[in-house]
């Protein structure tokens, strides 16, 4: 196959959005829309071969971009398809090969489909090849005009098209595969002479046509692949269809999701086969989770790893965390920000946990926080246990051994090592070292002053 490159209108305004950000950086199934295409894109290009056009809020929709190894080439007043395409002249006119066209606002599109266009488009021998799709109600789309032997003489847009162009099932996709020479032969010779005033790309089917060169179409079945954004509420139905999708793929994989159409899972996302998921559960990101392991109803994961067999009771909320094997966290935990727990550990209801690490079995089963802290393994955390990690300026570790006991309501005041084997007593403030094996009381002597209630009633 010959060198692919790719082009992908990413300039316009989206001004129907009605939104402050451009619109290919929306989010469907947890990607922008733009992030969605370049995955496309690199079905069939290199990332050094892809160029963004970029246009409306330019800096932030190209700081999104080349981190992917994707360039990016400025139309700095919109002009149209054409004068866009244009503007990745410099960048591309000696590739060579082929120069296939995206929109940035189609993320649907498969890799799979825009291969077999590609390999179509060369086993053809044309010149230029169209995505189509025949639809019954072909709207607004600009409509494909072909000759007696099926070859495409032109592509009308609505706007231009007479009463039997629109009468015609068969619409333009915006998704095309060119001779990537001709195109930078050609482009300049599109003009404006249409009712917006603007630089079609489309005009270059005719062009070609009239420099002898043959143009086809590929018909594609799916037109959902098509499907481009133009407000939120597409965009929320464009969301819908990608997790949709996503439910669909994990459940033949294995996966058991109860009432599949209440959870949200983004497509970045990875679960082992007989993993269970209950209803209302959220999982973004980069999560993963392992075999065996159950998200209990209304859990919120983002970019964690859940390791096999564990269970992550209802209502618990995981971020950027590592849960090991045979955990089970909630019900009503928070995991915030890089915590690592480890296999067999025990977080129980309303146990906050914040940069901390927990040793293989160890447990916090009720109403504690626990910050910028390590727990050795089978270490056992009682309820209301706080670490006092910040002292108004900076925060400080605490460090507890392995097979230690701390009491319930126990102050352990940040920086502080509580040893191995230690005891503390319940309702204790530690500000010392705890050695290995010790016990360490922090409290204040109770006293008992014996018939102080009917003296002091009266007053």
């Amino acid at each position: 196959m010959n060198k692919t490159s790719v082009v992908i209108m990413a300039a316009g305004l989206g001004t129907r959005m009605k939104s402050k950000l451009a619109k290919v950086l929306h989010r469907a199934g947890g990607l922008t829309l733009l992030e969605h295409v370049i995955r496309t894109a690199r079905a069939v290009a290199d990332p050094a071969d892809i160029v963004a056009i970029v246009g409306h809020q330019a800096e932030k929709v190209s700081k999104l971009v080349e981190p992917m190894g994707v360039r990016t080439a400025l139309q700095a007043v919109p002009q149209g398809t054409g004068h866009a395409v244009a503007q990745a002249k410099p960048l591309l006119e000696n590739a060579g090969g082929w120069l296939v066209i995206l929109s940035g606002d189609v993320p649907l599109l498969t890799a799979a489909s825009v291969k077999r266009l590609v390999s179509e488009h060369e086993a053809s021998g044309k010149d230029a090849t169209v995505m189509t799709c025949s639809i019954a109600e072909p709207g607004a789309y600009g409509r494909i005009v072909r000759d007696a032997e099926g070859n495409v003489t032109a592509i009308v847009e609505f706007k231009a098209c007479n009463e039997e162009q629109k009468k015609i099932r068969e619409i333009n996709s915006g998704i095309y595969c060119f001779r990537s020479d001709l195109v930078w032969k050609y482009i300049a010779e599109i003009d404006t002479n249409n009712p917006a005033g603007e630089y079609y790309l489309t005009d270059l089917v005719e062009i070609f046509r009239r420099n002898g060169h043959k143009v086809g179409a590929m018909q594609i079945e799916d037109f959902n692949e098509l499907l481009g954004i133009n407000n939120k509420v597409e965009l929320a139905e464009m969301d819908r269809m990608f997790r949709a999708r996503k439910v669909c793929e994990l459940m033949l994989d294995g996966v058991t999701i109860e009432r599949p159409e209440t959870v949200t899972i983004d497509v970045d996302v990875r679960v082992g086969r007989d993993a269970e998921i209950e209803p209302n559960v959220r999982l973004t990101g980069m999560t993963a989770i392992g075999e065996d392991t159950r998200i209990g109803t209304g859990s919120v994961i983002e970019d964690s790893t859940i390791g096999a067999g564990a269970q992550i009771l209802p209502y618990t909320v995981i971020s950027e965390s590592e849960i090991g094997d045979g955990a089970r966290v909630g019900p009503f935990a928070r995991l915030r920000n890089h915590n690592n727990v480890g296999a067999n550990c025990h977080i129980g209801n309303f146990v906050e946990l914040k940069k901390t690490t927990m040793g293989a079995g160890a447990k916090a089963n009720h109403l504690a926080y626990l910050g910028d802290a390590e727990i050795g393994s089978k270490s056992n955390i009682g309820a209301g246990t706080i670490t006092c990690n910040y002292d108004g300026v900076n925060k400080h570790k605490t460090r507890i051994g392995e097979k230690a006991f701390v009491g319930s309501n126990s102050t352990l005041v940040a920086p502080i090592e509580i040893g191995s084997g230690a005891y503390i007593a319940a309702g204790s403030v530690i500000t010392d070292a705890v050695p290995d094996t010790s016990l360490a009381f922090g409290r204040a002597r109770q006293i008992v002053k014996t018939g102080w209630t009917p003296k002091n009633k009266a007053k």
